[in-house]
């Protein structure tokens, strides 16, 4: 099987579908068509630079150039984890959490994958930074997802808190229900992918390679390694995250400062 190759006229059809959603909206006054076509123009434009920039970094084969790439698309992942906090936390706190998190999480599984694949070089840009961009996509939701959920459930919860710690509880008791609650919400969209795939959906990864001509249950094989990574960077960056929160929200008397979160 060749190899396919999308024309201009392809992707154009292909747009013509968000165009039509946006026409609906319109119609049925949705109040998304605006979003939806912005969005649109942002995904074509930012893959097509990113095309462009992929290709010169794969040329020059650079590990500095190849860690300043990664780093960027951290750096990135960070911006858009505080963006979505409803209540975040204050000073430098409020960035640090959530891009720490993920950095420590993201690089430790893209470790454990290259040491798995053992590609030559070991920083092998064609391989490096799709492992990373995929991984740190899925640690960036569980992360935003987990925080979100429990800064905000710490707010509508302070009576219950500050009651269970006036009687005694320590600030890890205190909070454990609401840190499972937040984890649960981290890690519940990995959690349907993992178990969506090959029944209700073929993932990105598997369909792009059988496109490509690959045999189907050796892409099959490359998929699960990619969902179990992406299991482990959810689990381990949303965890680590509200590890980090429960002891911010709160100090070593075991009293709850919410004082420490910014106003919504």
């Amino acid at each position: 099987m060749n190899e396919a190759s999308l024309t201009a006229l392809d992707l154009a059809l292909a747009g013509a579908l968000v165009v039509l959603n946006a026409a609906l909206s319109l119609l049925l006054d949705l109040g998304v068509a605006r979003s939806l076509l912005i969005a649109g123009v942002r995904s074509v434009v930012q893959l097509l630079l990113v095309g462009l920039v992929l290709k010169t970094v794969f040329a020059l084969n650079s590990p500095l150039l190849i860690a300043a790439v990664v780093l960027a698309m951290i750096g990135m992942a960070s911006y858009e984890i505080v963006s979505r906090q409803d209540r975040r936390f204050t000073g430098l706190w409020g960035a640090g959490i959530g891009a720490g998190t993920t950095m420590l999480a993201t690089l430790f599984v893209t470790a454990v994958a290259l040491a798995t694949l053992a590609p030559s070089p070991w920083y092998a840009p064609q391989i490096v930074i799709p492992l990373a961009g995929i991984v740190l996509g899925s640690v960036m939701n569980g992360v935003s997802v987990s925080l979100n959920a429990f800064n905000t459930s710490v707010v509508r919860e302070r009576a219950a808190i500050e009651a269970r710690l006036a009687l005694g509880d320590s600030r890890a008791l205190a909070f454990k229900a609401l840190q499972r609650s937040a984890l649960r919400a981290g890690i519940i969209p990995i959690l349907n992918q993992m178990s969506a795939a090959g029944v209700i959906t073929l993932p990105g990864m598997m369909t792009g390679q059988i496109l490509a001509g690959m045999a189907p249950f050796e892409a099959a094989k490359y998929q699960i390694f990619v969902l179990l990574l992406l299991a482990g960077g959810s689990g381990l960056g949303a965890i680590a995250a509200t590890m980090v929160a429960v002891r911010r929200i709160s100090d070593t008397r075991d009293r709850l400062r919410l004082d420490r979160l910014a106003k919504s």
